[in-house]
């Protein structure tokens, strides 16, 4: 498993790229992204620290009254070439993501590339479709309108198991809507986030609007937060640090959008499709090695169906090929890193004190993958509702399945975590998933599927997964200012409620 995409080249000149062009960080620091299939080193850069973040929110400043200046039209037409030129380096966009993050080349080929390109398309038309209240005279003597207008510089900081899909989700709602923007990757994957940038500027779309720091988050990412000239924040990563980055933001009263974390619930009435739902939980656990905040993490099973259900996930789940990222045939890859693969197993190891692992449990010992932060696909049973594996997110390839009597307690179990990002229902009767997805708390709740987005609907969840959406028209709530504006049409210098002040000398 060699190296299939070029880093130490691309990125010679440096892995920031602030005012359209690629410099080195200035932190004094380094950073080694590591093949995590492998162990192999693919690139080692310099960190972004406080200058180098000063330096992208002083271009993404200047850079503002020029993009915000721009029609919507024109706005549009350059996130239309943008798109394309993203079809266009698909294959090695692909590449790069696989090669970073250890996803099987088959998932980054046809979910997260196509879905940034789509996205890239979506926010190009929607750039033309701001809208507001129409006008009107609301009062009897004044005609209102709103308008939406950008809001400045915003400063994102994305995740590294998405870090392509993540960029566009940051990037094109606020570019769309006028405003320029500062992102931080994960320092763990900065190669397409920085692709991405290149690509909008081959598009013709202006340098200092998309600029790019990877650093760590102590340094360039508390800094961009708590910039003055940044005006917003969104944030995508776990709901610990989501606390931390909303200290730093309600201090200089920023706004805020927040993606956090997720703890699925997977819930199965006893006349749903049992072999839908078994392919459903097995392919919604496991994409991207469980390392998404929407995977399905608990599954609730009526009993009439538990034991079933239980015996097919496992049998299902050992068919599963681990391998090279870059092999067609592989269906999982490794887990981002050798610390996180320890801590998914610690948490799996901790669990066998008080439940049953049915399958996996285990790194694989296989030729090719002992080298790599590989963890095999686990299945654990047993397990109480108040228990670890049950109520923190794992991040990893493991379902945990519990079995549930009525439907009130199903959908009890369902709401009964801090997190709210999203769910799934699976059975034939409509009235009994109507119910459901009206009473689980999430921000997203499929029926009879686990996992499918789309660029036309809101990503973003309830409770501890935060608040605001991602895609979507919905997004340009997050990345516009609403503006009331309020003309008086009488002409008339004394207004009867000016009585209010000036009383019998009116």
């Amino acid at each position: 498993m060699g190296n299939r995409f070029p880093a130490r080249d691309r990125f010679a000149d440096g892995a920031q790229f602030i005012d359209g062009r690629l410099r080195p960080g200035t932190s004094g620091r380094t950073h080694a992204v590591v093949d995590p299939a492998t162990g192999d080193e693919l690139l080692t850069y310099e960190l972004a620290g406080a200058a180098d973040v000063d330096a992208a929110v002083a271009a993404a400043l200047a850079a503002f009254p020029g993009w915000a200046g721009a029609t919507p039209g024109e706005r549009s037409d350059a996130l239309h070439r943008f798109a394309a030129v993203l079809a266009e380096r698909a294959a090695e966009f692909a590449a790069a993501e696989s090669l970073q993050c250890g996803k099987p080349i088959k998932l980054s080929t046809e979910f997260d590339v196509p879905g940034t390109v789509d996205n890239a398309a979506f926010f190009a038309g929607a750039a033309r479709h701001l809208e507001g209240a129409s006008a009107g005279e609301y009062s009897g003597d004044h005609t209102s309108y709103v308008r939406r207008e950008p809001i400045g510089v915003v400063g994102s900081i994305a995740p590294w198991n998405y870090p392509l899909q993540m960029a566009a989700w940051k990037i094109l709602p606020a570019v769309a809507a006028g405003n320029t923007i500062v992102l931080k990757p994960s320092e763990l994957t900065p190669f397409t986030s920085l692709m991405f940038a290149q690509a909008a500027q081959e598009a013709g779309i202006p340098d200092g609007v998309i600029n790019i720091v990877n650093g760590a988050g102590a340094d360039a990412g508390e800094r961009l937060v708590g910039h003055p000239d940044v005006v917003m924040t969104s944030f995508t990563g776990s709901t610990a640090v989501g606390k931390r980055v909303a200290e730093i933001a309600t201090a200089t009263v920023k706004r805020l959008h927040l993606e956090l974390g997720g703890k699925a619930p997977f819930l199965v009435f006893d006349d749903a499709d049992l072999e839908a739902a078994v392919q459903g939980a097995v392919a919604g656990a496991l994409i991207n090695t469980g390392q998404d905040c929407t995977a399905a993490t608990r599954a609730y099973v009526q009993r009439p169906l538990y034991d079933d259900f239980v015996s097919t996930v496992a049998a299902l789940m050992e068919t599963v090929r681990l391998g090279d990222p870059f092999a067609p045939s592989t269906d999982m890859g490794p887990l981002i890193s050798y610390a996180h693969r320890d801590r998914v197993a610690g948490i799996v190891d901790r669990a066998r004190g008080y439940a049953r692992v049915v399958t996996g449990g285990a790194a694989p010992d296989g030729a090719g993958l002992a080298e790599g932060a590989y963890y095999r696909p686990t299945l654990v049973v047993d397990a109480a509702q108040d228990s670890e594996i049950v109520q923190s997110e794992i991040f990893g390839p493991v379902l945990v399945v519990l079995p549930f009597d009525s439907d009130d307690e199903g959908i009890r179990l369902a709401n009964d975590t801090p997190y709210g990002l999203a769910a799934s229902v699976w059975s034939r009767d409509v009235y009994r998933t109507g119910r459901a997805t009206r009473e689980i708390k999430a921000g997203c709740v499929w029926v009879n599927d686990h996992i499918p987005i789309i660029s036309e609907m809101p990503h973003g969840g309830y409770k501890a997964s935060g608040y605001g959406k991602d895609m979507s028209a919905y997004s340009f709530e997050e990345y516009t200012q609403v503006k009331h504006v309020m003309y008086d049409n009488t002409a008339v210098a004394r207004k009867d409620w000016h009585r209010t002040i000036f009383g019998d000398r009116l």
